[in-house]
């Protein structure tokens, strides 16, 4: 049998709850979701911030980019009310304090959103060494450079292509980046069944994103994709339990 195909939980729960928080997260671990999409920033004092935006505006009740706040600045807003007041309490994770709560055994689809750094490089590591996560994740970006440039100096780190194209071929388009790509993250429209195929037969998995109604998800659970990203994990995990 194939393997299943895993359930990825698209910055968390966040048809249910406030993005990239640890009640979204949470919720996606008890909808059964196998993984979690989380968006990551560098904080003005160097540590990884979870949030999808450079700004904390339109899912804080602060203004700012991240990069100019400092930790301390940053737990201090609510992460949640823009969603529901019940979420008021939440606050932007670190992804340290993401680490620490998820189970181990749940893969990790880290994506890029600032500029490639250094700094930013040495801290996800670090990271990720320290919890014992390398097996589990996958960094990934639309910034291809970046990508290539974090595989160079880091060959053991896992990386997948984000983009939204209809490649003639997409297992082609991995290749032609010069280093072994682990996944490729396309928009679910511009993938059929034969892409997926022809790339999971040259060894790359395919997560394509955002897959939030049962008729955009039975395709692609029959053409056996490696997973789907998804805001309603519980909602798409019922119609892949159905193949199952």
């Amino acid at each position: 049998m194939s393997p299943k195909t895993i359930i990825i939980a698209h910055r968390g729960a966040s048809g249910e709850a406030p993005e990239n928080t640890m009640a979204a997260f949470q919720l996606a671990e008890e909808q059964g979701a196998e993984g979690m999409e989380l968006d990551i920033h560098l904080s003005a004092d160097g540590e990884i911030i979870v949030c999808h935006d450079a700004t904390v505006d339109r899912t804080t009740n602060g203004t700012g980019r991240i990069e100019n706040l400092t930790v301390t600045e940053l737990k201090q807003l609510d992460a949640g009310s823009w969603f529901h007041s019940k979420f008021q309490a939440e606050k932007l994770p670190l992804l340290e304090e993401v680490f620490s709560v998820l189970k181990p055994e749940t893969f990790l689809n880290i994506e890029v959103k600032c500029s490639y750094s250094q700094l930013l490089e040495e801290r996800l590591m670090e990271l990720v060494l320290q919890y014992g996560r390398l097996e589990q994740v996958v960094v990934s970006s639309f910034e291809h450079k970046t990508l290539v440039k974090l595989k160079k100096r880091i060959p053991k780190i896992r990386i997948g292509l984000l983009y939204s194209a209809n490649f003639q071929s997409h297992s082609l388009m991995a290749a032609s980046s010069g280093v072994e790509v682990y996944s490729l993250h396309p928009h679910f429209e511009w993938l059929g069944a034969e892409d997926i195929e022809d790339a999971i037969q040259q060894g790359v998995r395919v997560y394509p994103y955002t897959i939030n109604s049962e008729t955009d998800g039975i395709p692609l659970f029959q053409a056996k994709v490696s997973g789907v990203i998804t805001d309603y994990p519980a909602r798409i995990k019922a119609v892949r339990d159905s193949f199952y």
